[in-house]
């Protein structure tokens, strides 16, 4: 059975399409008009292992938060839509990533509940990014686990580069979702949870 899922809106800020594979091999399509939250989206199903397509126009003329906010809106829908009733899933993981000098752990509970604890700091000598405003992942995570009903909790082990900080975030993240979403045959025909649903 496919595990995909595909969401559109539309808003006067912005008009985004996202479709989501979670038994893919990491291919993404990705335009957001944001070139470094292209870049970690793309982490983000290369090591999800996720067949990923977003297309978003926001209103970038104003900044990127609108875009990012709810780009995390609508890919989190997707992704709770794929997950079906999340029969037969690992349901929780957690992975730590390095990125040269940066350390970032995520772990990841499927549950049903709306969770996140974010607390990734970024060195205060570097609020951007290229041309993002590198708080703005905060926005981004938040409104995805909300929108994917997960507990998330990312944590910012250490970093002086926020750059490499803010993709190991992603890079862990990505890997914790893919763990936590794999069919674990031994619960092939179960629900993991002692409510009998997720």
């Amino acid at each position: 059975m496919a595990r995909t899922g595909a969401r559109t809106r539309s808003t006067r800020e912005t008009r985004i399409t996202v479709r989501i594979d979670l038994d893919g091999t990491g291919n993404a399509e990705v335009r957001t008009g944001v070139g470094f939250f292209d870049h970690m989206l793309d982490a983000l199903a290369r090591h999800g292992m996720f067949d990923l397509a977003v297309e978003c126009e926001g209103d970038l003329h104003i900044d990127a938060h609108h875009t990012v906010e709810d780009v995390g809106i609508v890919l989190g829908g997707a992704f709770l839509e794929a997950l079906g009733d999340k029969r037969g899933i690992v349901r929780y993981a957690d992975a730590t990533v390095p990125l040269d000098e940066a350390l970032t752990r995520a772990v990841v509970d499927v549950s049903g509940r709306p969770f996140l604890h974010y607390d990734v700091p970024l060195p205060a000598n570097q609020p951007r990014i290229g041309d993002f405003d590198a708080a703005l992942a905060a926005e981004f995570w938040r409104a995805f686990a909300m929108e994917a009903r997960l507990t998330m909790h990312l944590d910012g082990l250490r970093g002086d580069n926020a750059h490499h900080v803010v993709e190991a975030t992603f890079k862990a993240a990505a890997r914790a979702l893919d763990a936590a979403t794999r069919i674990d045959p031994r619960r092939a025909e179960t629900v993991p949870s002692t409510k009998g649903a997720l």
